[in-house]
């Protein structure tokens, strides 16, 4: 088994972005700006938001955070968004998910100014996206390609298998593997998928997005095939400091004697995440600005 760590490729990421904003900032632009609201205080998206604060801060780029308590109405947060996306000190704009259940998470990605949409999910790029045009995409699956990438994992003419199809994932990493010049083979499955075997099983790519731990295990996959686990569960483990363990959508210990490269979880496809969201940054402030 070659297990694909992604903290290096996270880091060749950073350091790419870092040398194109001194481009940038040469040209006599200011940094690149992030504007992130968070509403209420769940754990996992506190900690997740403090990690676009110290991306943003190590790459100079300029960062704003809006923190709202779980009970704001969802008007006022509609209301920012309309303020930041006349802001011209903001190039890109994120509003960190899940939101409140009283809050249409629908309605808020709609409101983002598709040229500030830093997550990529709004209907606009993701019609972009799928017909082929330059869009900003959804930071996971932009990440995976990246992986792909930095593994040297061909994707051209090759079958890339999909469980999962949500809209930050599965859905938009499909449509990514089927464009011109990626050019996989792609099958999209579910959980509900009669014999998901069937069609992993002569896949030379498959990506796990299904939010549920052990999906799949090695009996699924063939040798020399890449697996990507998207996945981040938490399991309770009694032998922990926490009380719990962090694991993936994938059984990793079972393919440890198997010709097979996979990501592990954690140190995968989660570092990725908050990478191309500093690229996507950047993109908006030069696609504003020039």
């Amino acid at each position: 088994m070659i297990r694909m760590g992604c903290r290096n490729v996270a880091d060749s990421v950073i350091e790419r972005i870092r040398k194109e904003t001194e481009v940038f900032v040469a040209k006599g632009n200011r940094a690149p700006s992030l504007a992130v609201v968070l509403v209420g205080n769940d754990s996992a998206s506190e900690t997740y938001v403090r990690k676009k604060k110290e991306a943003c801060e190590s790459l100079g780029f300029l960062h704003f955070q809006y923190t709202f308590d779980e009970d704001v109405k969802e008007e006022r947060i509609l209301s920012l968004i309309d303020e930041l996306n006349c802001n011209d000190d903001v190039d890109a704009i994120l509003v960190q998910l899940p939101l409140p259940k009283h809050i249409d998470e629908k309605k808020i990605i709609e409101r983002i100014s598709p040229e500030k949409d830093a997550d990529g999910f709004s209907p606009v790029n993701m019609g972009r996206l799928l017909i082929g045009e330059d869009a900003f995409v959804p930071c996971t699956p932009n990440g995976i390609m990246e992986i792909l990438r930095y593994y040297s994992i061909p994707t051209a003419g090759k079958k890339a298998v999909v469980i999962g199809r949500s809209n930050i994932v599965g859905k938009p990493m499909a449509a990514i593997l089927m464009q011109r010049g990626v050019d996989a083979t792609v099958t999209v499955c579910n959980t509900k998928t009669p014999d998901l075997k069937k069609e992993t099983i002569d896949a030379d790519i498959v990506i796990v997005a299904t939010g549920h731990p052990g999906t799949i295990d090695s009996s699924y996959i063939k040798d020399g095939a890449a697996v990507i686990d998207v996945g981040v569960n938490r399991v309770e483990d009694s032998s922990r400091p926490k009380g719990f363990r962090l694991t993936g959508d994938v059984d990793y210990h079972s393919f440890e004697n198997r010709d097979v490269m996979i990501t592990p979880v954690p140190g995968g496809v989660g570092l990725m995440t908050v990478a191309m969201l500093m690229a996507n940054t950047l993109k908006a402030a030069e696609r504003r600005r020039g």
